[in-house]
């Protein structure tokens, strides 16, 4: 039979991808599995060790779900279109060098659970109507520093954008299109109140949309130029992290357990909120970013809720350079409803 060879994008695994192929003296050349051309390849079976310290982190039961499956789920990996359940089965077993295995179901391990997505939501809920300074909830802030180390924004663009709803009859100056002084900076989603920050978006649209414009209305839209910061990632912590990169099945084993509060806390930052209720409903995401930016990050990356494209609130408006204003007629504002179950 035909030696067959994997590469890095059947798994899609940033870890796998930057980390371990090159370590592996890879060749160049097509992938037998998914197509990926002029790629790194190595035979499946010298990724042995690393996928049974990520096999280990589930046990066998008649009432689970393929190996494949949960790894799909929790890790998102085998993500190329080609990778299909047939096909990541297909190459997990000859990485495992074992048919039977990827036939069986499994669960996750019992052994290790996440105390800091409890502790988040009671810490949530007594920083915003209970305590505001000095909290009896404590969270293990050094595994949330851990943790947040794994979500580093990679590929990030140079050029971002903000964008001010134009109450003239002419675009603002570049120099009004930063940040608000600090005796105007009200409350916003990542900063507190007199603390600015620079709200940008990864597109003019983007940008457009998160200023919730009225149709007719008219935008004044400026591009900035960061050439490079360290942000932390909050939109898809279930992708960014990468099991591959720890070196223990224990390791392995609570980083999935963790993945949920991770989650949540990406979810604070998109969470719709109501200007109504903005200033104590805001206040978990202050939390978080504020504790980011103590711990040396430049900013925090998240998903629009409004847009395609992405989010960045950067911690030190003076890191980003303006450039231009252009004008954008706001056409149409498109609004989208969902009834609520009674």
């Amino acid at each position: 039979m035909k030696k067959r060879f994997c590469c890095p994008e059947c798994f899609d695994d940033h870890g796998l991808r930057n980390e371990l192929f090159p370590t592996l003296g890879p060749h160049v050349g097509t992938c037998d599995f998914c197509g990926t051309i002029d790629t790194q390849l190595v035979k499946p079976t010298t990724l042995a060790n690393y996928f049974e310290l990520l096999v280990n982190a589930y046990k066998p039961s008649k009432n689970g779900k393929l190996l494949v499956e949960w790894m799909k789920d929790d890790w998102q990996l085998f993500s190329h279109p080609r990778m299909d359940i047939a096909h990541a089965k297909e190459l997990l077993g000859e990485i495992l060098d074992d048919g039977e295995i990827i036939r069986r179901n499994f669960v996750p391990s019992a052994s290790y659970i996440s105390k800091d997505l409890a502790q988040w939501d009671k810490l949530r809920n007594e920083m915003m109507y209970d305590y505001r300074w000095f909290f009896d909830t404590k969270l293990d802030l050094d595994r949330l520093t851990q943790l947040l180390g794994m979500l580093l924004a990679t590929h990030l663009p140079k050029q971002w954008y903000r964008a001010r709803i134009c109450t003239e009859d002419h675009a603002f100056p570049i120099g009004h299109m930063g940040a608000p002084p600090k005796r105007r900076s009200s409350h916003g989603r990542a900063n507190p109140a007199g603390i600015p920050y620079l709200y940008l978006g990864s597109l003019p649209d983007t940008a457009v949309a998160e200023i919730r414009p009225h149709t007719g209305e008219i935008a004044c839209v400026a591009n900035f130029n960061i050439p490079k910061i360290n942000a932390v990632d909050l939109r898809n912590p279930r992708k960014l992290v990468s099991p591959f990169i720890l070196s223990d099945a224990s390791e392995v084993s609570q980083l999935r357990a963790d993945l949920p509060f991770l989650e949540r806390l990406g979810d604070e930052l998109t969470r719709p909120v109501q200007p109504a209720g903005a200033a104590i409903d805001y206040i978990p995401s202050q939390y978080l970013c504020e504790f980011i930016k103590k711990k040396g990050w430049d900013g925090v990356v998240y998903r629009s809720s409004v847009s395609d494209g992405i989010n960045l609130a950067l911690f030190d408006p003076n890191k980003a350079t303006g450039g231009t204003v252009e004008l954008y007629n706001v056409s149409k504002v498109s609004v989208q409803v969902v009834a609520n179950q009674i």
